[in-house]
């Protein structure tokens, strides 16, 4: 794939700055690959006169990959339909049974913005993990509009299957559990003396985790409005950071040190702020930053925090970790044609922080995650579907963490709100200045499922863990 131009402009509400890093040499053999297929016609679809046909791929045996999506040339064109794949596992030839791809990823670069629309660009399903397979069967079936005698739409052009192997994990590679280190106490007030031993999960019986389903991502979590914190335009500039952050430098670590509160408010200079948490790095994770577009882009601050899930599937292994956001890092350049891999930070179930985007894990980095309002936010994904299944507490505890930390650093209450300015969504034109949850779900800004009803259900129980990890 051709290197995507840098924006001359960007979507409203960015003001960026462009910074040309040092860039970490190639590995002699890049690990990872995609392999692609052109789906066709499936033999048994359209009988029916003027019947749009299905496409898809028969059973075969393909060069072993873990995670697949279909992806399609127009990424303006929607896929209505509903995708389908069974798979063939390594060492044991078990077929699975039929599983869902979502058929919409509105995880995205904002409308109009160079990433958007550069050449290379595709349309794209979710990307969905598999483990180790090496045999594939593929169904794409249109969806009938307007009931039982509504029409058939037409599938778009150029659909393709995308295979991805991750490769293997890099020499080194850190621990998956994460480190406590900075975290209170069980059933604590937040602390800067805490001790790497402290304990981070929320006792069973705590009445505030998240089976207190009453706040549903609640609006009720806007009510300081007037806290001058919140106000647009007094957050600090982008350029703010931690003289420890060692991502981007020709020295680059494989893990973010978790620091204490003390610690964090000594370094950034700022009270109201959680400690830091262990972030393990792309080179922890093992990004190829030959991939990737070479410079990084950045937004003035960072306002708003959201919420999404991968919905990449919740079979997999905590280990799998580091294979899976490198699959998803591959599908979103390769795949998708992005600049980077969309997503800020990724979570895993165990509660693992991962550094996502390039640019450096405390500065305000422009992502890919929130259609029309990339500018001025963080998107973090909890990696998982959770439209149906409970997200782990390890992982809504690290996603309360990470969102004190990184709205602490630009002066924002996680309980608060803030204005961010469309720049064009399926649920706000561009140019309207909408009020957002300090920390927020996806489909607050974009009509969606992400990041699926019960993640989303746990919003407000995030935002009060974090904001009693601030301080407040």
């Amino acid at each position: 794939m051709a290197a995507l131009a840098l924006p001359l402009a960007l979507p409203s509400g960015a003001t960026a700055t462009i910074h040309t890093p040092y860039r970490a040499a190639a590995p002699d053999a890049p690990s990872g690959s995609t392999h692609t297929m052109m789906l066709a016609p499936l033999a048994t679809s359209g009988r029916a006169l003027g019947s749009p046909l299905a496409e898809g791929l028969p059973e075969r045996s393909v060069k072993p990959f873990s995670l697949l999506g279909v992806t399609w040339g127009d990424s303006r064109t929607d896929l209505e339909g509903t995708v389908q794949v069974r798979t063939r596992a390594v060492g044991t030839g078990v077929w699975s049974a039929w599983r869902d791809v979502e058929s919409h990823s509105e995880d995205a670069p904002d409308a109009g913005s160079p990433e958007a629309t550069e050449a290379g660009v595709r349309g794209a399903t979710a990307p969905l993990w598999v483990g180790r397979s090496d045999g594939v069967e593929v169904r794409v079936v249109p969806k009938r509009t307007g009931g039982v005698r509504g029409a058939l739409p037409a599938l778009p052009k150029g659909l393709r299957l995308d295979m991805v192997d991750p490769g293997d994990d890099p020499p080194g590679a850190p621990s998956a559990a994460p480190s406590t280190a900075g975290a209170p106490p069980s059933g604590t007030g937040p602390t800067s003396e805490a001790a790497p031993s402290d304990p981070v999960d929320d006792p069973v019986d705590d009445p505030t985790r998240p089976g207190d389903k009453g706040d549903k991502g609640d609006k009720g979590d806007k009510g300081d409005k007037g806290d001058k914190d919140d106000e647009p335009g007094n957050a600090d500039e982008g350029d703010v950071t931690d003289p420890t952050d060692t991502t981007g430098t020709d020295d680059e670590l494989p893990v973010v040190p978790a620091l204490t509160q003390a610690e964090t408010e000594k370094i950034t200079g700022r009270h109201y702020i959680g400690a830091r948490p262990r972030i393990v790095t792309r080179a922890g994770w093992g990004a190829d930053e030959s991939l990737r577009t070479e410079d990084f882009l950045f937004t003035d601050q960072v306002d708003t925090v959201f919420v999404h899930h991968s919905a990449t599937g919740n079979d997999y292994d905590c280990a799998d970790a580091p294979s899976l956001i490198r699959s998803i890092y591959r599908y979103h350049i390769k795949s998708s044609g992005w600049r980077d891999i969309g997503y800020n930070f990724l979570v895993d179930k165990c509660g693992t922080i991962y550094e996502g985007r390039g640019g450096g894990v405390a500065k305000a980095v422009f992502g890919a995650h929130t259609l029309g309002f990339n500018a001025d936010s963080v998107g973090v994904a909890v990696l998982g579907t959770f439209s149906d299944d409970e997200p782990s507490e390890k992982a809504l505890a690290a996603v309360a963490r990470l969102a004190a930390w990184k709205l602490g650093i630009y002066g924002h209450n996680p309980a608060g709100t803030a204005y961010l300015l469309s720049g064009g969504s399926n649920k706000y034109r561009k140019g309207v200045r909408v009020s957002f949850n300090s920390i927020s779900g996806h489909r607050d800004g974009f009509a969606t499922e992400c990041p699926g009803t019960v993640l989303y259900d746990d919003l407000g129980y995030i935002r009060r863990k974090a904001a009693a990890l601030q301080g407040r």
